[in-house]
Protein backbone atom coordinates (compact mmCIF):
# COMPACT_ATOMS: atom_id res chain seq x y z
CA UNK A 1 0.00 0.00 0.00
CA UNK A 2 1.12 3.71 -0.35
CA UNK A 3 1.17 7.16 1.94
CA UNK A 4 0.02 8.97 -1.29
CA UNK A 5 -3.15 7.80 -2.49
CA UNK A 6 -4.77 8.59 -5.85
CA UNK A 7 -8.35 9.33 -6.36
CA UNK A 8 -9.47 8.10 -9.83
CA UNK A 9 -12.05 8.93 -12.36
CA UNK A 10 -12.30 6.77 -14.93
CA UNK A 11 -13.11 8.07 -18.85
CA UNK A 12 -11.97 5.12 -20.92
CA UNK A 13 -12.31 5.10 -24.88
CA UNK A 14 -10.85 5.37 -28.22
CA UNK A 15 -9.52 8.45 -29.49
CA UNK A 16 -9.97 10.16 -26.20
CA UNK A 17 -13.98 9.24 -25.59
CA UNK A 18 -15.12 9.42 -22.32
CA UNK A 19 -17.31 6.42 -20.51
CA UNK A 20 -18.05 5.88 -17.26
CA UNK A 21 -17.44 2.39 -16.16
CA UNK A 22 -20.49 0.01 -15.18
CA UNK A 23 -20.66 -1.41 -11.49
CA UNK A 24 -21.78 -4.70 -10.16
CA UNK A 25 -25.16 -5.46 -9.09
CA UNK A 26 -26.01 -8.10 -6.28
CA UNK A 27 -29.31 -8.90 -7.72
CA UNK A 28 -27.33 -10.10 -11.20
CA UNK A 29 -26.01 -13.31 -9.18
CA UNK A 30 -30.03 -14.25 -9.43
CA UNK A 31 -29.56 -18.12 -7.49
CA UNK A 32 -27.01 -17.92 -6.10
CA UNK A 33 -27.07 -21.00 -4.55
CA UNK A 34 -27.21 -23.06 -8.07
CA UNK A 35 -24.63 -20.61 -9.17
CA UNK A 36 -21.99 -22.41 -6.37
CA UNK A 37 -23.43 -25.41 -6.76
CA UNK A 38 -23.00 -25.75 -10.31
CA UNK A 39 -19.49 -24.54 -10.41
CA UNK A 40 -18.20 -26.19 -7.23
CA UNK A 41 -20.26 -29.46 -7.03
CA UNK A 42 -18.37 -31.20 -3.28
CA UNK A 43 -19.63 -27.89 -1.91
CA UNK A 44 -21.34 -28.65 1.12
CA UNK A 45 -24.18 -26.12 1.88
CA UNK A 46 -24.89 -24.82 5.65
CA UNK A 47 -27.29 -25.81 7.44
CA UNK A 48 -29.56 -21.73 7.04
CA UNK A 49 -28.37 -22.23 3.21
CA UNK A 50 -26.46 -19.20 3.23
CA UNK A 51 -23.02 -20.42 2.83
CA UNK A 52 -20.91 -23.19 1.65
CA UNK A 53 -17.73 -25.29 2.52
CA UNK A 54 -15.40 -26.73 0.62
CA UNK A 55 -12.42 -28.48 1.81
CA UNK A 56 -11.16 -28.49 4.07
CA UNK A 57 -12.15 -25.32 5.39
CA UNK A 58 -12.61 -22.81 2.81
CA UNK A 59 -15.74 -21.22 3.20
CA UNK A 60 -18.38 -19.20 0.25
CA UNK A 61 -20.95 -16.97 1.17
CA UNK A 62 -24.12 -17.46 -1.42
CA UNK A 63 -25.16 -13.63 -1.16
CA UNK A 64 -23.78 -10.55 -0.43
CA UNK A 65 -23.69 -10.00 3.75
CA UNK A 66 -24.97 -6.52 5.03
CA UNK A 67 -22.11 -5.84 7.43
CA UNK A 68 -18.69 -8.03 8.02
CA UNK A 69 -17.04 -10.80 5.82
CA UNK A 70 -17.50 -13.27 4.38
CA UNK A 71 -18.06 -11.64 1.64
CA UNK A 72 -20.13 -13.29 -0.31
CA UNK A 73 -20.67 -14.09 -4.35
CA UNK A 74 -20.37 -10.57 -6.97
CA UNK A 75 -22.09 -10.98 -10.19
CA UNK A 76 -22.32 -8.35 -13.33
CA UNK A 77 -24.09 -9.70 -16.20
CA UNK A 78 -20.91 -8.60 -19.15
CA UNK A 79 -22.77 -5.83 -21.85
CA UNK A 80 -19.67 -6.76 -24.11
CA UNK A 81 -21.09 -10.24 -24.32
CA UNK A 82 -24.83 -10.25 -22.16
CA UNK A 83 -25.02 -14.00 -22.53
CA UNK A 84 -22.16 -14.03 -20.33
CA UNK A 85 -22.75 -13.98 -16.72
CA UNK A 86 -19.40 -12.27 -14.31
CA UNK A 87 -19.18 -14.11 -11.55
CA UNK A 88 -16.01 -13.59 -8.90
CA UNK A 89 -16.03 -15.74 -5.93
CA UNK A 90 -14.22 -14.75 -2.62
CA UNK A 91 -13.18 -18.17 -0.84
CA UNK A 92 -12.25 -17.30 2.17
CA UNK A 93 -10.07 -19.48 4.60
CA UNK A 94 -11.62 -19.89 8.01
CA UNK A 95 -8.44 -20.07 9.78
CA UNK A 96 -7.43 -16.63 9.51
CA UNK A 97 -4.72 -16.43 12.08
CA UNK A 98 -3.64 -12.62 12.57
CA UNK A 99 -5.53 -11.56 8.99
CA UNK A 100 -9.32 -9.79 9.20
CA UNK A 101 -9.54 -12.18 6.16
CA UNK A 102 -7.57 -14.95 4.59
CA UNK A 103 -8.13 -16.25 0.92
CA UNK A 104 -8.61 -16.09 -2.56
CA UNK A 105 -10.94 -15.08 -5.78
CA UNK A 106 -11.96 -17.10 -7.94
CA UNK A 107 -13.48 -15.19 -11.38
CA UNK A 108 -15.89 -17.69 -13.39
CA UNK A 109 -17.66 -16.67 -16.90
CA UNK A 110 -21.07 -18.37 -16.82
CA UNK A 111 -23.34 -19.24 -19.43
CA UNK A 112 -26.45 -17.35 -18.20
CA UNK A 113 -29.23 -19.35 -19.10
CA UNK A 114 -27.17 -22.84 -18.27
CA UNK A 115 -25.28 -21.71 -15.64
CA UNK A 116 -22.35 -23.95 -17.21
CA UNK A 117 -18.65 -22.64 -16.19
CA UNK A 118 -17.24 -21.64 -19.56
CA UNK A 119 -13.69 -20.34 -18.17
CA UNK A 120 -12.16 -19.52 -14.31
CA UNK A 121 -9.39 -18.14 -12.96
CA UNK A 122 -7.84 -17.81 -9.71
CA UNK A 123 -6.52 -14.95 -8.25
CA UNK A 124 -4.22 -15.86 -5.21
CA UNK A 125 -4.41 -14.01 -1.86
CA UNK A 126 -6.48 -11.28 -3.50
CA UNK A 127 -9.02 -11.57 0.00
CA UNK A 128 -5.98 -11.65 2.36
CA UNK A 129 -5.98 -8.36 4.61
CA UNK A 130 -4.63 -7.04 7.54
CA UNK A 131 -4.63 -3.70 9.48
CA UNK A 132 -5.75 -2.26 5.55
CA UNK A 133 -9.11 -4.05 5.30
CA UNK A 134 -11.00 -4.89 2.15
CA UNK A 135 -14.17 -2.61 1.91
CA UNK A 136 -15.62 -4.10 -1.54
CA UNK A 137 -15.49 -5.97 -3.84
CA UNK A 138 -17.32 -5.11 -7.63
CA UNK A 139 -16.93 -5.85 -11.28
CA UNK A 140 -16.12 -2.73 -13.65
CA UNK A 141 -18.00 -3.54 -17.15
CA UNK A 142 -17.02 -0.13 -18.72
CA UNK A 143 -16.08 -0.64 -22.58
CA UNK A 144 -12.33 -1.88 -22.52
CA UNK A 145 -11.98 -1.95 -26.26
CA UNK A 146 -8.41 -3.06 -26.24
CA UNK A 147 -8.28 -4.73 -29.66
CA UNK A 148 -10.77 -5.77 -32.42
CA UNK A 149 -12.69 -8.74 -30.86
CA UNK A 150 -10.90 -8.54 -27.50
CA UNK A 151 -12.78 -6.53 -24.71
CA UNK A 152 -11.72 -6.78 -21.29
CA UNK A 153 -13.72 -6.45 -17.59
CA UNK A 154 -12.47 -5.02 -14.63
CA UNK A 155 -12.10 -6.11 -11.16
CA UNK A 156 -12.00 -3.66 -8.23
CA UNK A 157 -10.85 -4.36 -4.66
CA UNK A 158 -11.55 -1.43 -2.13
CA UNK A 159 -8.77 -1.16 0.56
CA UNK A 160 -9.39 1.40 3.71
CA UNK A 161 -7.35 2.00 7.32
CA UNK A 162 -10.19 3.45 9.11
CA UNK A 163 -7.75 5.79 11.37
CA UNK A 164 -8.55 9.12 12.64
CA UNK A 165 -4.84 9.76 12.49
CA UNK A 166 -4.00 8.20 9.62
CA UNK A 167 -6.75 7.51 7.06
CA UNK A 168 -6.78 5.83 3.74
CA UNK A 169 -8.47 4.44 1.30
CA UNK A 170 -7.05 2.90 -2.03
CA UNK A 171 -9.18 1.23 -5.26
CA UNK A 172 -7.25 -1.16 -7.29
CA UNK A 173 -7.85 -2.11 -10.85
CA UNK A 174 -7.19 -5.46 -12.67
CA UNK A 175 -8.46 -6.25 -16.37
CA UNK A 176 -9.34 -9.65 -17.50
CA UNK A 177 -9.77 -10.62 -21.24
CA UNK A 178 -10.40 -13.97 -23.07
CA UNK A 179 -8.49 -14.64 -25.46
CA UNK A 180 -8.61 -18.02 -27.55
CA UNK A 181 -11.28 -19.09 -25.30
CA UNK A 182 -9.63 -18.57 -22.13
CA UNK A 183 -9.51 -15.70 -19.34
CA UNK A 184 -6.31 -13.92 -18.45
CA UNK A 185 -4.99 -10.85 -16.51
CA UNK A 186 -3.83 -8.00 -19.09
CA UNK A 187 -3.48 -5.35 -16.52
CA UNK A 188 -2.88 -6.46 -13.13
CA UNK A 189 -2.55 -4.04 -10.07
CA UNK A 190 -3.50 -0.43 -10.97
CA UNK A 191 -4.24 2.04 -8.20
CA UNK A 192 -7.70 3.74 -9.87
CA UNK A 193 -9.16 5.38 -6.83
CA UNK A 194 -8.11 6.62 -3.06
CA UNK A 195 -7.37 9.52 -0.21
CA UNK A 196 -5.25 9.79 2.63
CA UNK A 197 -3.50 11.97 4.85
CA UNK A 198 -2.03 12.49 8.68
CA UNK A 199 -4.11 14.36 10.99
CA UNK A 200 -3.35 15.10 14.88
CA UNK A 201 -6.68 15.76 15.07
CA UNK A 202 -6.35 19.88 15.26
CA UNK A 203 -5.44 21.74 12.25
CA UNK A 204 -2.14 20.48 11.64
CA UNK A 205 -3.01 18.29 8.87
CA UNK A 206 -1.86 17.13 5.18
CA UNK A 207 -3.74 15.16 3.05
CA UNK A 208 -3.16 13.67 -0.50
CA UNK A 209 -5.19 12.75 -3.28
CA UNK A 210 -5.19 12.65 -7.43
CA UNK A 211 -7.29 11.74 -10.05
CA UNK A 212 -6.07 10.15 -13.16
CA UNK A 213 -7.95 9.97 -16.58
CA UNK A 214 -7.39 6.65 -18.95
CA UNK A 215 -8.09 6.90 -22.39
CA UNK A 216 -7.65 4.20 -25.42
CA UNK A 217 -5.15 5.57 -27.93
CA UNK A 218 -4.98 5.14 -31.54
CA UNK A 219 -1.49 4.16 -31.04
CA UNK A 220 -0.99 0.07 -30.33
CA UNK A 221 1.71 -2.36 -29.53
CA UNK A 222 1.56 -5.89 -29.71
CA UNK A 223 -1.58 -5.79 -31.58
CA UNK A 224 -3.32 -3.85 -28.74
CA UNK A 225 -4.19 -0.33 -27.89
CA UNK A 226 -1.73 1.77 -25.74
CA UNK A 227 -3.35 3.56 -22.83
CA UNK A 228 -2.92 7.22 -22.08
CA UNK A 229 -2.98 7.93 -18.13
CA UNK A 230 -3.24 11.26 -17.17
CA UNK A 231 -2.59 11.88 -13.65
CA UNK A 232 -3.54 15.29 -11.57
CA UNK A 233 -2.44 15.14 -8.01
CA UNK A 234 -2.98 17.94 -5.30
CA UNK A 235 -2.23 18.08 -1.64
CA UNK A 236 -3.95 20.81 1.08
CA UNK A 237 -2.28 21.70 3.78
CA UNK A 238 -5.04 22.99 6.16
CA UNK A 239 -4.27 26.14 8.52
CA UNK A 240 -6.11 28.01 11.28
CA UNK A 241 -7.59 31.81 10.25
CA UNK A 242 -7.58 34.61 12.11
CA UNK A 243 -10.38 33.63 14.34
CA UNK A 244 -8.94 30.17 14.78
CA UNK A 245 -11.09 28.12 12.19
CA UNK A 246 -9.34 25.45 10.48
CA UNK A 247 -9.30 26.41 6.16
CA UNK A 248 -8.44 24.12 3.65
CA UNK A 249 -5.65 25.45 1.63
CA UNK A 250 -5.26 23.00 -1.88
CA UNK A 251 -2.73 23.48 -4.41
CA UNK A 252 -2.84 23.68 -7.53
CA UNK A 253 -2.91 20.15 -9.21
CA UNK A 254 0.22 18.66 -10.56
CA UNK A 255 0.09 16.97 -14.17
CA UNK A 256 1.80 13.74 -15.21
CA UNK A 257 0.99 11.99 -18.02
CA UNK A 258 2.06 8.04 -18.66
CA UNK A 259 1.39 5.96 -21.62
CA UNK A 260 0.67 2.21 -20.72
CA UNK A 261 1.75 -0.22 -23.08
CA UNK A 262 1.17 -4.03 -23.56
CA UNK A 263 3.99 -5.85 -24.29
CA UNK A 264 3.07 -9.31 -25.19
CA UNK A 265 1.10 -10.73 -22.37
CA UNK A 266 -0.69 -8.23 -20.16
CA UNK A 267 0.29 -4.17 -20.09
CA UNK A 268 2.84 -2.55 -17.86
CA UNK A 269 1.58 -0.12 -15.31
CA UNK A 270 4.04 2.73 -14.51
CA UNK A 271 5.33 2.72 -10.97
CA UNK A 272 3.68 5.86 -9.92
CA UNK A 273 0.09 3.59 -10.47
CA UNK A 274 1.43 0.33 -9.88
CA UNK A 275 -0.30 -1.31 -6.61
CA UNK A 276 2.31 -1.56 -3.57
CA UNK A 277 3.75 -5.16 -3.07
CA UNK A 278 3.25 -6.41 -7.33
Amino acid sequence: MRILSRTLFLFLGLCLTSLSPARAAAGDCGDAAALVQQAYPKARKSADGTSFTLEPHISIASTLPESDAPFGLVCKIWPAHDDLLLVAVPLIDAANGDHLHVGDIELLVVDRKSLRVRQRLLQPGLMTDDAIVIDKVEFDTGHYALAPGVTAFGLRIEMAHHSLTAPFTETDLRLFALVRGELHVVLDGLVVAGSGGDSDGSCAESFHSSQVSLAMSPASHQGYHDITAVERSTTDNPSPDQNGECQSHPSKPVKRTYRVRYDGSRYAVPVALKVMGL
